[in-house]
């Protein structure tokens, strides 16, 4: 994959709400903690920095993780008409695009693991999730057809892209979403922000996706919990310590709607144009980046229990998978992801 760039300006900004809780546990009452948080993508922020800081270093950083935030979402937003990914989006075909180097990228991170992946990640997705309601568009009144969506997967593949420098050309009419990896890439500026700000322990959140610096002030890990995939309820599945890592989860356990007793996740196969119908539930993934992780996941979700496993095994992937049987849930973890664990795989939990 191509080595991330970041900006140590004005960096950028992407639903499910991603399966993750942050427990900040540990010392008692932690020496100068620093918490900042709001809306963002449609989701929030929450970021818990450690340090002591003058009340102008304060203000300076929560400027920074604004700014941060709010140029990807300036630059990536499907939402926005004026962005950058919907300009894009509305130029014609064969002709080439300038990029900021942000968003080229991601871009260039996301044909990487689109290739990882046998296209099972795919930022063309964009008129296949349209078409199902889960886009800018609003639900369809009734499930697409099969007409509808191979209709839809005329305008899907990334291999259309082609990116030289910041220079972007599709070759056929896609649409490009980079929701599934624009969350993790805001994280990703928010910490190379606080890394330039002399920022050694914090923990960045956006809608789910994590990253973490350092340990706490009494030398305990960051532990991050991952959540039950379960629509009813907020539970713990499983704890992990982290440290200079990030996490992102993939589930379609939150967003979802029913249709004639049909469940339809917002996970869309980008090789089917259908929504996943396998029982892996969601999937965690702990990367050096959090772009990585969150399009890593995205693309291990839809390839499933078996072949997503069978990937993260081969690539060294550190994944933690939570598969639906008749019995309840078992979970499965990849040979790189036991390091995380913050203790021993439970009874069930295959190895």
């Amino acid at each position: 994959m191509r080595p991330a760039t970041y900006y140590a300006g004005p960096a950028w900004r992407g639903l499910v709400l991603f399966a993750l809780l942050v427990l900040l546990v540990g010392c008692d009452q932690p020496p100068q903690a620093h918490r900042f948080e709001g809306p963002i993508f449609g989701t929030g922020y929450h970021v818990t920095v450690y340090g002591d800081f003058s009340d102008k270093q304060l203000a300076s950083l929560e400027d920074g993780i604004k700014e941060s935030l709010d140029e990807v979402d300036h630059l990536m937003s499907t939402y926005k008409s004026d962005s950058e990914l919907s300009r894009f989006n509305a130029a014609p075909v064969d002709e080439s695009f300038e990029l900021s180097s942000p968003t080229a990228d991601v871009i260039g991170e996301a044909i990487d693991i689109g290739d990882l992946s046998n296209g099972a990640f795919d930022v063309t997705i964009g008129s296949a999730v349209n078409l199902w309601g889960f886009g800018p568009e609003m639900r369809p009144d009734e499930v697409p057809s099969d007409d509808e969506i191979a209709q839809a997967l005329d305008k899907v593949g990334y291999q259309a892209l082609k990116l030289n420098g910041n220079r972007l050309t599709k070759t056929k009419p896609v649409y490009v979403d980079l929701s599934g990896i624009a969350k993790g890439f805001g994280v990703d500026q928010v910490a190379a922000r606080l890394d330039a700000l002399g920022v050694t322990s914090y923990l960045v959140e956006v809608g789910g996706e994590i990253r973490t610096r350092g340990e706490k002030p009494n030398g305990d890990p960051w532990r991050i919990a991952v959540e039950k995939p379960v629509s009813r309820e907020r539970s713990v599945q499983r704890v992990l310590e982290l440290e200079d890592v990030a996490v992102a989860t993939s589930g379609d356990y939150r967003n979802y709607y029913e249709e004639d007793g049909q469940r339809f996740s917002h996970t869309i196969d980008p090789r089917t144009g259908r929504p996943i119908t396998h029982h892996l539930a969601s999937v965690t993934v702990v990367a050096e980046r959090c772009s990585t992780a969150d399009a890593v996941a995205t693309a291990l979700e839809v390839l499933g229990p078996k072949k997503g496993m069978a990937l993260a095994n081969r690539e060294d992937i550190a994944a933690y998978f939570i598969v639906k049987t008749d019995e309840g849930f078992k979970t499965e973890l990849s040979e790189a992801f036991h390091t995380y664990l913050a203790d021993k795989p439970s009874e069930g939990e295959k190895q």
